[in-house]
């Protein structure tokens, strides 16, 4: 049987979908806070349990509290997710019909992309060849602006990639749509939109090179993995490889460096804030 919903799960589901999406360390900031109020059982490290009581009870409404973790950081976010809804038409109450064929093109070029972006120019060229009626590129730009206001799209530099939030509540449309080049990472389960392909150890790129890349896809299998899941797994690993097919980890991994051979199946890794060390 269910736990039974108190004023403080209430109060804490109404915040969450106020928020669109909320970042781990405020979920527990509200959690605590909730509690507090209607003076209810707190414990800082029950967070989960204390979600997983809300969901009991939004199973019925086909709702449900997320955990998904930001590509960009690797930090748990959490969102309100609606399960009867699974397209992009979620959002038609909150944006007209040809602002949303912006916004489904917008997926296609940053999800079909090798890297998970799409640049504002690609983006705006699609401006004038919508199937309902053409919009300008001043008003594309406007649109998109208010896209990354709401969450939905991220934007740095003029490069466009989805928002933890789209990540977030998009996922069974992005998996059902784009079968093809969709995948989770093998570690958090969350998906993978911006995946590093290094396919040969022989290719030398800076840190800050890669660190506009978010994941990393394995050579052999295919399966992909998030930077910080990649360096946490892989961290205590002298010879890192796939959790899946088990073959060598071709990409170089965050924070590790490799040192002695050549032959990069007996090379080791040292972590490198612990080389200076040895």
């Amino acid at each position: 049987m269910a736990a039974q919903m108190t004023d403080a799960h209430r109060r804490f589901l109404q915040v969450l979908m106020s928020n669109g999406i909320t970042e781990g360390s405020e979920a527990r900031k509200i959690h605590q806070h909730c509690c507090e109020t209607d003076k209810v059982y707190y414990a800082h490290d029950k967070l989960d349990d204390f979600i997983s009581t809300i969901n009991s009870h939004l199973q019925p409404l086909f709702m449900q509290i997320r955990k998904g973790l930001s590509e960009d950081d690797g930090r748990a976010h959490y969102a309100v997710v609606n399960l009867a809804e699974t397209e992009v038409t979620k959002m038609a109450s909150d944006y007209t019909e040809i602002e949303l064929e912006l916004f489904r093109k917008t997926m296609d070029l940053i999800i079909l992309s090798e890297n998970g972006f799409a640049s504002s120019t690609d983006i705006l060229n699609l401006a004038d060849q919508f199937k309902t009626k053409k919009m300008k590129k001043k008003e594309a730009e406007q649109v998109l602006k208010v896209f990354v206001e709401d969450k939905w799209l991220s934007e740095k530099n003029g490069e466009y990639t989805l928002h933890t939030r789209c990540i977030i509540e998009m996922e069974q449309y992005i998996l059902s749509n784009y079968q093809d080049v969709a995948r989770k990472c093998n570690i958090c389960h969350s998906l993978a939109i911006q995946a590093f392909y290094l396919l040969s150890l022989e290719i030398k790129l800076s840190w800050s090179s890669v660190s506009t890349y978010k994941s990393q896809v394995c050579e052999s299998c295919g399966i992909g993995m998030h930077l910080p899941c990649v360096r946490k797994y892989f961290r205590a690993q002298a010879e890192p490889r796939c959790p899946k097919c088990n073959e060598f980890w071709s990409c170089d991994i965050p924070g590790m460096s490799r040192m002695g051979s050549q032959t990069h199946h007996r090379t080791p890794f040292l972590a490198l804030d612990d080389a200076s060390k040895t």
